[in-house]
């Protein structure tokens, strides 16, 4: 579906990235402070070298996310809007930026290891796995090119390759 608002755009890898992680991951620290167990920079943003939307992931995990949703006010302070589980159960999401998105957070509570360990193994298969960071960062290149302003097409254009990716970092993680 065309959105008419928001352009796709995938650039290379910006080391400024990691000091935007670091200085969101404190605000959100600081705000939910002994409630956080982790904070990890995940995403494509997180993968050196490795073509990305300019959107950083953050990934959040807390004792309890309960606490999570009385926090909605403050999170929307600091710019966030609250989206809820946003398709993934358990998950609370928030994004900022508004058309121009800069941040994504995922909420998770501490329990959900699957999904937290999913996350950070991708994170991870894809800094020690050159070649697959190299041809994941072209296929989103070219779907950028191919769907400008069509999110789900973009989306779509990537699902079997992310769901392969999740497969072999899950694999290459407990192996």
């Amino acid at each position: 579906m065309v959105d008419g608002t928001r352009r796709i755009i995938v650039t290379d890898h910006d080391a400024s990235w990691v000091r935007m992680f670091e200085e969101e991951a404190e605000k959100i620290r600081a705000m939910f402070k002994d409630e956080v167990v982790a904070i990890h920079h995940i995403g494509s943003t997180a993968v050196p070298n490795l073509k990305a939307k300019p959107i950083i992931d953050i990934l959040s995990v807390v004792k309890n996310i309960a606490d999570v949703d009385a926090h909605q006010g403050k999170m929307k302070e600091l710019g966030y809007e609250a989206l809820g589980e946003f398709g993934l159960r358990g998950r609370r999401f928030f994004r900022k930026g508004g058309v121009s998105r800069t941040h994504h957070v995922h909420i998770y509570q501490s329990d959900h290891e699957r999904e937290i360990e999913r996350h950070v193994a991708v994170r991870d298969y894809l800094r020690a796995h050159r070649q697959a960071a190299m041809e994941y960062g072209n296929l989103k290149e070219k779907l950028a090119e191919k769907f400008p302003q069509d999110s789900e097409g973009y989306r779509n254009g990537k699902a079997a390759f992310v769901q392969n990716l999740e497969h072999r970092a899950m694999e290459w993680k407990f192996s």
